[in-house]
């Protein structure tokens, strides 16, 4: 497996912002779309967000839109998820995750290849 670290998380209150990094290998950036998942204590992982590895093109779930925004930087290898307006219910442990796929339209965390430790976002006052 390529190296696949995500990092930026921490306790922010709400209206907050963070950003979150996930750094891999340039073949994984080159080849396929990464996404961006969020699991809350008792909930199911679901995706929030995504890059795809072709043309740039995103998908964030709607929960999300208008509040965050995906973004790569290949000089960088990182794939960086900024998050605007937090809220609550926005609190959960972050994972990228490289997908089966080169595109974005919305994914079940079964396609996924493999995933980071993660990192925890907590919105509270």
């Amino acid at each position: 497996q390529e190296p696949l670290v995500e990092s930026g998380g921490g306790l922010v209150q709400p209206g907050g912002s963070l950003r979150l990094s996930c750094t891999t290998s340039g073949f994984i950036l080159g080849y396929y779309a990464i996404g961006w998942f969020r699991q809350a204590p008792g909930k199911e992982r679901e995706e929030v967000s995504c890059f795809s590895s072709t043309d740039g093109s995103t998908y964030y779930a709607d929960s999300v839109k208008g509040r965050f925004t995906i973004s790569r930087d290949n000089a960088k290898n990182t794939v960086f998820l900024q998050m605007n307006s937090l809220e609550p219910e926005d609190t959960a442990v972050y994972y990228c995750a490289p997908l089966w796929t080169r595109f974005c339209s919305g994914s079940h965390p079964s396609k996924a290849q493999y995933w980071g430790l993660g990192t925890q976002v907590t919105v509270s006052s």
